[in-house]
């Protein structure tokens, strides 16, 4: 961490052009005593990154920001906000804390947070913009978080971990145990200080190969932002031997969608299959992601088009944790009846469907945009079908 970035005018320097052409810094001779080009145009690349991921940061004065690749790995403030508003408690300790976003949050929350960061400059940079963000209970210690957590005598009512996956397992499946820290292995220890457990993981990572790991999961919580899935949260509570929960949330600008089942809801449940009705249902990421097909189903009185499309119909217009359609028409799949709709422009999905995206549009000359939706897809007896629709707000 080099301090000399926090003086006036290299700050100065920086809130005027952190949207500015880098490559023109970056040849230019070195503008503050002790500070190269490199480390300036790293402050503005970060700077630029964090202005809609970490808006807290981009507009409070004094941040000393990392490199871009920290800022591409941590959470956003939606949702570290998200895991903060599962916590109740005092004293919480971050295994791995990193920038400290998720540990500003929780210390919302807290009393008291430990942020553990083995890189000693990122624990650095994650005091000094704690104290500059006005958050004063955070208490950093650079180290290993799972030595720290023995060395401490206390218990905590929380402990969270976000696990990086390691190098040398590139082209694997992605396993928790593949992980540092190796939090299937390292598990006992840390329930020995503290009984509730909050481990975030990569999109990648299979939900039941993720369960098939842990023990004593209570949740899984499956948060997307804007439809698109960002990370998931399993909650190991000691001890606990019932039903795992699945959470889906999807985090829009103005509110949360949320969805909520349960694995055995899923697998006793029945579904019905139809024909295209009046309206057509998508499901957002987050649901599509936990895997909960039926059960959304069931939920809503819907029935599905074919086993596998996860798309959805019935009469009557619902609140849907996802994209609502109208119906206009639904044609057979071949060139001559798309020829007869006459499009120019749609919006094309396809679901179980032979064609790809690309490969439609240009059989078929039709353009991205404009007010109509393409589904194709096929019926339950596989017959390849094209739903024209209108969306719905």
């Amino acid at each position: 961490m080099n301090k000399l970035i926090l003086n006036t005018g290299v700050q100065g320097f920086i809130e005027k052009n952190w949207n500015t052409d880098i490559v023109s810094v970056l040849l230019k001779k070195p503008l503050f005593e002790g500070i190269s080009q490199k480390e300036l145009v790293a402050q503005l690349e970060t700077k630029k990154k964090c202005h809609k991921k970490l808006p807290s940061w981009f507009n409070t004065p004094n941040i000393y920001y990392p490199n871009k690749l920290n800022i591409e790995q941590t959470s956003s403030e939606r949702t570290a906000a998200y895991k903060a508003g599962l916590m109740h408690g005092k004293r919480l300790l971050d295994l791995t804390g990193g920038l400290g976003v998720d540990c500003y949050y929780f210390a919302k929350k807290m009393e008291t947070v430990f942020h553990c960061e083995m890189d000693s400059n990122l624990s650095e940079i994650a005091n000094h913009n704690f104290q500059v963000l006005g958050q004063n209970n955070i208490h950093c210690i650079a180290g290993n978080g799972l030595e720290i957590l023995v060395s401490i005598h206390e218990k905590f009512d929380w402990v969270f971990v976000d696990p990086s996956r390691r190098d040398d397992v590139k082209g694997r499946v992605f396993l928790l145990k593949d992980c540092l820290p190796n939090i299937p292995e390292a598990l006992s220890m840390i329930f020995q200080k503290t009984s509730k457990v909050l481990i975030k993981t990569s999109p990648l990572l299979d939900i039941t190969q993720g369960i098939a790991e842990l023990k004593f999961v209570k949740e899984i919580h499956v948060v997307a932002v804007q439809n698109e899935v960002k990370e998931l949260l399993y909650f190991l509570e000691h001890g606990y031997s019932g039903e795992v929960q699945i959470k889906t949330v999807n985090l829009l600008q103005d509110r949360e969608v949320a969805f909520n089942f349960t694995f055995s809801d899923e697998q006793q449940t029945a579904v019905q299959f139809g024909k295209p009705e009046a309206y057509l249902y998508e499901p957002n990421a987050a649901v599509l992601k936990s895997g909960g097909f039926k059960s959304v189903a069931a939920s809503f009185g819907l029935k599905k088009l074919h086993q596998h499309s996860h798309l959805y119909t019935t009469d009557k217009q619902i609140d849907f944790p996802g994209r609502a359609f109208k119906i206009e028409r639904v044609l057979p799949y071949s060139k001559k009846e798309l020829k007869s709709l006459s499009l120019k422009k749609a919006n094309i999905t396809t679901r179980n469907f032979p064609l790809t995206v690309a490969a439609l549009r240009k059989t078929h000359k039709i353009k991205d945009g404009g007010d109509s939706y393409l589904f194709f897809t096929r019926t339950e007896n596989d017959q390849l079908i094209v739903l024209d629709c209108t969306k719905l707000s």
